[in-house]
């Protein structure tokens, strides 16, 4: 019997799951940005890479970020989708450029990344991050 669950290439559905995910990422909401992670999951930048096998290992990864958003006063953070490709039946490959909004109203350019999203029966779910230029 095959899943009725297929990778989403639906810009609405996307973006519905990365304003959850910048919102979670901009209040420092680690639980509710490891429940946007598919398991294990991976990041990878130019100068290193980390794997996490649990959602208490996704959390303690983003305890750092989260701090620096709050730092920096980010309230907001917008992913604007510049690209959509399936990969396959259950994985799509999106990318992102992250826009923030800081306490003052301002903008503030954020960085570009690629994401590996698994569809789930909850909604898609991230496998791989990879940090662009």
């Amino acid at each position: 019997m095959e899943s009725p669950v297929t990778a989403s290439t639906d810009l609405d559905a996307l973006t519905d799951f990365f304003d959850r995910y910048g919102a979670a990422l901009t209040s420092g909401d680690v639980p509710a940005i490891a429940s946007c992670y598919a398991l294990p999951g991976l990041v990878v930048a130019d100068t290193y890479s980390f794997s996490f096998t649990s959602p208490a290992a996704v959390a303690l990864s983003f305890v750092g970020a989260a701090a620096d958003y709050q730092e920096r006063a980010l309230v907001a953070a917008h992913a604007q989708i510049e690209d959509v490709q399936p990969v396959s039946a259950l994985l799509a490959e999106v990318a992102v450029r992250w826009e923030f909004l800081d306490s003052q109203g301002r903008a503030v350019p954020g960085e570009r990344y690629r994401y590996l999203l698994r569809a789930t029966d909850h909604g898609p779910a991230i496998c791989t991050v990879i940090r662009t230029a």
